[in-house]
């Protein structure tokens, strides 16, 4: 039976836009997480994550010099800042809905 832990328990993110584009960075805050998140966090769950934004693309870079990932989700700002009229149309709070996901407990060394 697999162990599930919020994903806010290992690791922080921060979200900005550009245009229709949200991009969240994610960085563990114990290094020794980072090789846990670059197996766990893929593209397809983050896109799963955030289904009801409707994303056309996720796209994840890794960081290793940073030991982060940065995500990259196209079309995932309701048309962007000047034509969305949602509440936070930068998309700063969607790295919460990021961290809000559950993910098999990482291995202990």
């Amino acid at each position: 039976m697999s162990t599930f832990v919020t994903l806010a328990d290992y690791a922080h993110a921060r979200a900005g836009d550009k245009g229709n584009v949200l991009s969240i960075a994610v960085f563990p805050l114990d290094d020794a997480h980072y090789a846990w998140l670059l197996r766990e966090l893929t593209c397809e769950r983050v896109a799963e994550q955030f289904a009801t934004r409707r994303p056309s693309t996720v796209r994840r870079y890794a960081l290793d010099n940073l030991r982060a990932l940065n995500f990259v989700l196209e079309d995932a700002l309701e048309g962007g800042v000047n034509r969305s009229a949602g509440l936070d149309r930068h998309g700063k709070s969607l790295s919460y809905l990021l961290l809000s996901m559950r993910l098999p407990t990482p291995l202990e060394a």
